[in-house]
């Protein structure tokens, strides 16, 4: 063992816990290790990766700064529609930084490698196979689409251009869900039969009430672009412009932004295609601010067997004002324990087995019958199952926690690098982004038709 390697482990040990008799393996770790040791590699001038940014929001600039972590990665330009994004671009990231409201400006850049985008959900699709086409690497955010109709043109475009692309949902990067697939794979809570997995925030920002610049108005945000793909063209808004998730027309709801999360995580785990039928209900129960989306949504989803994994039921549910605080989970089921991922640091695995025997007695019929009938099966019963076989197994649990300081969309950048530099596969391909986001988007058909959506999972299509 390398010197370095030593050094990490070490490292690691007073960091993450791991209590159980059955753990074994430490690929996601090793994995981990060996993005740290890549981080200290030297890159020459012609090893740089240089990319843009379209759509500088929120996640623009947190994904731009998560992609600055990366070695040998330089930012050449920015896009946006709102000129005070564009200009804080400029203070944060040198003066002398391309910035544009046109993305297209970005795309006919020779010296732009690779694009991040992270616009509105709206515009995902088009600027990514734009880009695919102008022979750029693309990082787009989740979802990859606004509509179902979308995702297989896409692929198509991904495929034909064999561009790099990658979506942006990091819990398949996460070391935390790594480590809890291993456990799941290696049989660590029996055999999968259902998942709880939830958002909850209780805040303003949380729901989406962004602040709205001061200055902000037609003569500093280009209205006309920012809803060019727009059938029906409406007068400039703030709101809609600042505040977009709240209207379906930009966004996709708590489905495409938050069950899509849920979805990548539970996918990758499990290794599933997706469920075959999807059923949502919600409403806007309290942030009454002129959204066109839920602010409470919850869905019903069955995934079929397959080879992957038995037949399982997902209850999925986000809640924009819950008394509860901001929290997240993702409980996998299984038929001898629980994986409990509270976000994508780390998760715990309780772990309970029935006993061999089925039990008789207590909450039971066995004392309406006849005293001597009771007497004779309880001698069957005993005589059946030895006292071992009549106690319920104590199995230990697992903690894992990711190292201090540890960011899981630094590592899906990596990967992503990784992936532009080596030419190995992305950790989240355009197929594997599309069946996360299906089912989540199938969720928004269903609350607006107030019917069940089945979808075909393996062909990606409606059925």
């Amino acid at each position: 063992m390398s010197s370095d390697r030593r050094k990490f482990i070490k490292q690691l040990g007073s960091t993450i816990v791991l209590t159980s008799a059955s753990l074994s393996g430490f690929a996601a770790i090793e994995d981990h290790e060996r993005r740290l040791l890549q981080a200290q590699k030297r890159y020459s001038s012609n090893d740089k990766i240089r990319i843009a940014t379209i759509g500088m929001g929120i996640m623009g600039f947190n994904d731009t700064n998560a992609a600055l972590t990366c070695p040998g990665v330089e930012l050449v330009g920015v896009c946006d529609l709102y000129q005070g994004r564009l200009q804080r671009a400029k203070e944060l990231y040198g003066k002398d930084i391309f910035t544009t409201n046109d993305y297209h400006q970005v795309l006919d850049r020779k010296d732009v490698d690779a694009v991040i985008i992270a616009a509105s959900d709206n515009w995902h699709s088009t600027i990514a196979i734009d880009a695919m086409h102008k022979g750029k690497a693309v990082y787009s955010e989740k979802p990859m689409v606004h509509y179902l109709s979308e995702g297989l043109g896409e692929i198509k475009a991904q495929q034909e251009t064999k561009a790099v692309f990658q979506v942006g949902s990091q819990r398949v990067s996460s070391i935390a869900f790594q480590k809890a697939k291993e456990l799941y794979q290696a049989g660590a809570i029996g055999q999968i039969n259902s998942i709880e997995a939830s958002f909850n925030r209780q805040s303003a920002l949380g729901a989406w009430q962004y602040t709205i610049p001061l200055d902000a108005g037609p003569q500093t945000v280009d209205w006309s672009r920012f809803q060019a793909n727009e059938k029906t063209k409406l007068p400039y808004d703030s709101n809609r412009f600042f505040r977009w998730r709240n209207y379906r027309e930009y966004g996709t709801g708590v489905a495409g932004d938050l069950f899509v999360h849920l979805l990548t995580g539970i996918h990758f785990i499990t290794n599933s295609k997706g469920p075959d039928k999807i059923y949502a209900i919600g409403g806007t129960y309290f942030w009454k601010d002129g959204r066109n989306v839920p602010d409470v949504m919850t869905a019903i989803i069955e995934y079929p067997e397959t080879k992957e994994h038995p037949a399982f039921q997902a209850n999925l549910r986000v809640n924009f004002i819950s008394g509860e605080g901001d929290r997240s989970s993702t409980k996998i089921i299984g038929s001898e324990g629980v994986i409990n991922l509270e976000d994508d640091q780390g998760f715990t695995i309780h772990k309970n087995k029935m006993p061999v025997a089925p039990g008789i007695g207590g909450w039971d019929s066995l004392s309406t019958f006849p005293e001597a009938m009771q007497k004779t099966l309880m001698d069957n019963y005993n005589s059946k199952y030895s006292a071992a076989d009549q106690k319920t197994p104590v199995i230990p649990g697992v903690t894992y926690n990711s190292p201090q300081g540890y960011n899981s969309s630094n590592d899906h950048f990596a990967n992503f690098m990784d992936a532009i530099r080596t030419g190995k596969p992305v950790v989240e391909d355009a197929v594997f982004g599309f069946r996360a986001a299906a089912p989540a988007l199938a969720c928004n058909e269903s609350y607006f038709q107030n019917k069940v959506i089945h979808w075909d999972a393996e062909n990606m299509k409606l059925v």
